[in-house]
């Protein structure tokens, strides 16, 4: 990675997935800049990316065009070009994942999509003329989206969403020389995760029950990032590519847990 810059959007605390995969980017010789939205979350970030040497924050909000405008003007006028981009952004109402999912309301279904799919392709217009020599966008997805999972209601339909979207960025994408890939860890102990009902017990029972007996770890899928934004990923394109202990591979739990 070394050589390369790319920006990383999602990073909320030291347990992010975003994080993982910055360090791992860092660490592999990456130079990065991170988007947060808002001051409350850049208070949390700013620390973090002093850490690693990240001098090149700005704030974006992916609901508002006037802002995604800025933050890319201020990326563009920075640096003039882009290597790789870790979307790592979603959001749905967590009342409305406590309950039953026919009962989605249409003002979260459309916020939960705009958010967590739409962003995607909204950052993938305005980053891909930057990636003048080619480059990597990537995702973060969960096995929800093709799998019904407790308390993830419309956030499946979200990143199934997310998912069909990435394929069509490949393929749009890829005469650019641009790469468009998605990660599906298993549940892991994130902000994020926290706000998911029942998501200790999906921690344990991914845990228990997965072919490693084991859930997916910060470096785990920041070493897959690297590979995929690295020259070692240079043919791979359009993939889900899952870091979840092998729990994806499963039709019953394992017969010590039956």
């Amino acid at each position: 990675m070394q050589g390369k810059r790319g920006l990383v959007m999602g990073v909320a605390n030291e347990r992010s997935i975003a994080w993982g995969i910055a360090k791992a980017m860092h660490g592999a010789g990456a130079e990065l800049a991170f988007t947060y939205q808002g001051e409350n979350f850049g208070k949390r970030v700013k620390p973090l990316a002093a850490s690693i040497g990240v001098d090149l924050l700005v704030d974006a909000d992916v609901t508002d065009d006037a802002s995604m405008d800025a933050a890319f003007e201020t990326l563009t006028s920075a640096w003039g070009s882009l290597d790789f981009v870790v979307h790592a952004i979603a959001y749905s109402n967590k009342d409305e994942l406590a309950g039953r999912f026919i009962n989605t309301s249409r003002d979260n279904f459309k916020n939960s999509l705009d958010i967590s799919c739409y962003s995607l392709i909204d950052v993938a217009r305005r980053a891909a003329p930057l990636m003048t020599v080619g480059g990597t966008i990537l995702t973060l997805t969960y096995q929800g989206s093709t799998r019904v999972t407790p308390f993830y209601n419309v956030m499946g339909v979200a990143k199934a969403a997310l998912e069909s979207a990435v394929l069509y960025l490949a393929n749009d994408l890829g005469p650019q020389g641009i790469r468009v890939n998605a990660i599906s860890p298993g549940p892991m102990k994130t902000l994020a995760g926290a706000a998911i009902g029942g998501a200790r017990k999906t921690f344990r029972q991914t845990e228990a029950n997965a072919p490693l007996r084991a859930n997916a770890t910060l470096e785990a899928v920041g070493g897959t990032a690297v590979y995929l934004a690295s020259d070692a990923g240079a043919c791979t394109s359009g993939e889900i590519i899952r870091v979840d202990g092998g729990y994806h591979v499963l039709g019953m739990p394992q017969a010590e847990n039956i």
